[in-house]
């Protein structure tokens, strides 16, 4: 059995997946089996993953004819999983060729249930930031809670925002089968499997060293229009609420609630804005007004003046809080060219 199980779900990824799959080849760990679960891909994703395990024999593929989505490709993944530990890769990243030697021995050295690393954000121009948000070191129970769960749970305006990213992370896949973490949705699905990971974990091992490479582009899923947004925005809430109650996480940060809806807000002004959203804009307008006027939105916009955002969101928020929805319009419209 293989100590680290890599899965990487992989949809459209072939002019990406080259430089993924190299990352992992050349890792100076070993004892690794990759899994790749194409989920429908209809370019050259699926010959490129056969290609690889055809070369190496730690890789298994798994196909699926029709997309399904980026939580049940990672959930085949760990059902999938023969190795003792998970580690998540998308296939539009990369790691750095040290980054499960370093995980894998950060972990067995502390005794921890995870490891953790910090990342660079990689954007077209060339430009790179590198961001650890988690101290380093080995954080117990009470650190958890206080520098992860929490922030998880209630904080998710104030800059810079702590990112739920599960690829940050290296996993027990005792833990995950045990306590039946899974992923579900669309979007916002890292956020919700850390969370409930790490309330059933003990310990985290972390290093500040940025050993994985996220790269910004303008094709990964975040940049595009969700016409369902609203509807899976009500579902990552009701699996929040589910989380905040089994936990009890209510006490540590009372207006998570108004936190978490404004969180959700913000990001479906900048969606229905998208420059690829199908709809005239004053469509667009209306959309915006009626997710603002849902009675959880509205309870949110009258009870938590956002505070701490960054420039242009605290710009939207203001906008918003003010019902200056028309010249909320016109600035997107100006922005993104629509």
């Amino acid at each position: 059995m293989p100590s680290i199980s890599v899965i990487v779900p992989v949809y459209q990824a072939e002019k990406f997946l080259h430089r993924c799959l190299d990352s992992v080849a050349r890792q100076t760990f070993s004892d690794w089996e990759l899994i790749l679960v194409d989920d429908g891909s209809t370019d050259g994703s699926a010959a490129l993953c056969d290609q690889f395990a055809a070369r190496d024999g730690r890789a298994r593929v798994f196909h699926r004819k029709k997309n399904q989505g980026v939580s049940e490709a990672r959930n085949l993944g760990l059902n999938e999983a023969r190795g003792d530990y998970v580690a998540f890769l998308d296939a539009d990243d990369c790691y750095e060729f040290q980054a499960l030697e370093t995980l894998w021995n950060l972990r067995e050295q502390s005794g921890a249930d995870a490891a953790a690393c910090g990342l660079t954000y990689l954007w077209p121009d060339g430009k790179q930031a590198v961001q650890a948000q988690l101290p380093a070191g080995v954080l117990d129970r009470a650190g958890l809670r206080e520098k992860l769960i929490d922030p998880l749970v209630g904080d998710r305006l104030t800059q810079p925002v702590f990112n739920g990213y599960s690829v940050c992370y290296l996993f027990s896949t005792e833990l995950i089968r045990k306590n039946h973490i899974t992923f579900d949705g669309p979007y916002l699905e890292d956020e919700l499997f850390v969370l409930e990971y790490f309330c059933s974990a003990h310990s985290l091992a972390v290093t500040d060293q940025p050993l994985y490479r996220y790269f910004l582009h303008g094709e990964s899923a975040t940049h595009h229009y969700m016409k369902n947004f609203p509807q899976v925005f009500s579902r990552f809430m009701e699996r929040k609420e589910a989380l905040v109650a089994k936990y009890s996480l209510e006490s540590a940060r009372p207006q998570w609630r108004e936190s978490s809806n404004w969180a959700g807000l913000l990001i479906q002004v900048g969606n229905e804005y998208a420059r690829d959203n199908p709809k005239s804009i004053r469509q667009r307008q209306k959309a915006v007004k009626e997710f603002c006027h849902r009675p959880e939105m509205e309870k949110a916009i009258r009870e938590l003046a956002p505070v701490g955002l960054s420039p242009n969101k605290q710009m939207v928020a203001n906008l918003v809080r003010g019902k200056h929805f028309f010249t909320l319009t016109q600035l997107y419209r100006l922005k993104n060219r629509i």
